[in-house]
Parts: structure tokens; C-alpha cells; sequence
């Protein structure tokens, strides 16, 4: 374990970003996990500007992670894996969104972890064909929030972080 994973382990709590990635909008979410406690740091999204190239998507994308890294310091990140069955157009779009924030998690040299979709409505709903709105009141449930979380995108990035928790729990 590297002295800056270390250091981000301390005290025995975790801090795990998971991330939704999308073209047109980006979520994050951060959980601090504690023995069997799981608390919301913060989430949010990244959204795209009207008529944003490609290329100044991908940067967007980059540099909007490694904010949320070097903000909260996770010491472990969890991504949404690509959901097959759309359009190869989209898939691509997606496939290269990832890209750039698995660089971005690697660069802050943090392990990086995928989880599939239904995997992460199971983790959470336990229903891996959960609906957005089961995705966000569970997600609001279990990290007992006032309110689900907004966008659902954000929400999204929370279960995504669940899920890691899950399958992960030191």
C-alpha cells in the first residue's frame, strides 16, 4: 500500500468516490465508510455545455475528477461499468468518458473498481432491474438522507459507492 493510500486509510474510516460516468452529465458521489456506519460526504454532477466538442467533453470530464480526488482525498474509486445494449455510437462516447476518469483515478494512484449496472441496482435495491427513482429512495434510505439525492445521476454515483462498500467492506 502506497504512503498516500495509507495516509488516506487513517484512523480506520474510508473514503470511497464512486463515479457515474455520462456524456451530457458526470456524477460523483463520496461515502465515508467506518466499521459498519456508511455516511454521504458529498455528491454532484458535471454537466455538459451546450455545443461542447468532444474533445473539451473528455477534458471537462478529466479535470472535473481529479477536483473531486484532490477535494476529498478517496483512498478507492468504483466506476460504472458500460451498459451494453445501447447504440455502438453511445457506447463509444461512454467507453471513452471512463477512460479518461480511470486515468484520472490512476493518476491519484487509487485502485479503481467496475461494477455493472445490475450489479449496482442488486447491491442497493435488490432488484438488479431497480427503476432510478428505486435507485435514489433506496440510496436515500440506507444513508439515511432527508431527501433522495438530486440529480440521479448523483444518486447513481452514491450507489455506485454502495455498491463498492458492499462488495468490498475493508
Amino acid at each position: 500500500m502506497t504512503n498516500k493510500l495509507a495516509e488516506r486509510r487513517a484512523h480506520g474510516a474510508r473514503i470511497v468516490l464512486g463515479i457515474d460516468p455520462g456524456g451530457a452529465v458526470t456524477g460523483f458521489g463520496v461515502l465515508r465508510k467506518q466499521g459498519a456506519s456508511c455516511r454521504m460526504v458529498a455528491c454532484g454532477v458535471s454537466r455538459a455545455a451546450r455545443g461542447e466538442s468532444l474533445t473539451e467533453k473528455l477534458a471537462r470530464i478529466f479535470r472535473f475528477v481529479q477536483a473531486v480526488i484532490e477535494q476529498y482525498q478517496p483512498a478507492e474509486m468504483a466506476v460504472e461499468d458500460i451498459f451494453f445494449g445501447r447504440n455502438a455510437q453511445s457506447m463509444k462516447s461512454i467507453g471513452q468518458v471512463r477512460g479518461v476518469i480511470i486515468l484520472a483515478g490512476a493518476l491519484a494512484h487509487l485502485p479503481v473498481f467496475e461494477y455493472a449496472p445490475r450489479e449496482v441496482k442488486m447491491a442497493v435495491a435488490g432488484n438488479g432491474n431497480a427503476s432510478k427513482q428505486q435507485v435514489q429512495r433506496m440510496t436515500q434510505a440506507v444513508l439515511e438522507l432527508a431527501a433522495p439525492p438530486e440529480p440521479h445521476d448523483a444518486a447513481d454515483a452514491l450507489a455506485i459507492a454502495l455498491c463498492h462498500t458492499h462488495r468490498h467492506p475493508h
